[in-house]
C-alpha cells in the first residue's frame, strides 16, 4: 500500500532528481523513493550501532563484559582471516 507525500524540494535538488530521472528512464519519484528508503535504513543502522555502543559502555567492567580470553580469541581471529584476505 502506497501513502501519498508532499515534498517540496530545493530548486538545484529538484533539477538533479530531474536529470538522473532523464538519464536512467527512471520515474522520479521512484528515485527519490530509492533514496529515502536507502537514508532511512542508514539511520536504522546508526541508531543501532549507537544503542550497541551505549550497551558495552555501561557493561564495561561489570559482570556482563567480555570474557578477556573470548576477546583476546576474537581478534586473534580477526588478525588471521585479514591475513588471508589479503
Amino acid at each position: 500500500m502506497m501513502k501519498n507525500f508532499h515534498l517540496p524540494l530545493p530548486e538545484q535538488t529538484y533539477t538533479q532528481l530531474r536529470a538522473e530521472a532523464e538519464r536512467t528512464r527512471t520515474p522520479a519519484t521512484a528515485l527519490a523513493r530509492e533514496a529515502i528508503d536507502f537514508w532511512l535504513q542508514h539511520q536504522l543502522r546508526l541508531a543501532r550501532h549507537a544503542a550497541i555502543a551505549a550497551y558495552a559502555t555501561e557493561m564495561a567492567g561489570s559482570e556482563f563484559d567480555l570474557d578477556p580470553a573470548l576477546e583476546s580469541a576474537g581478534i586473534e581471529h580477526l588478525i588471521k582471516s585479514g591475513e588471508k584476505a589479503k
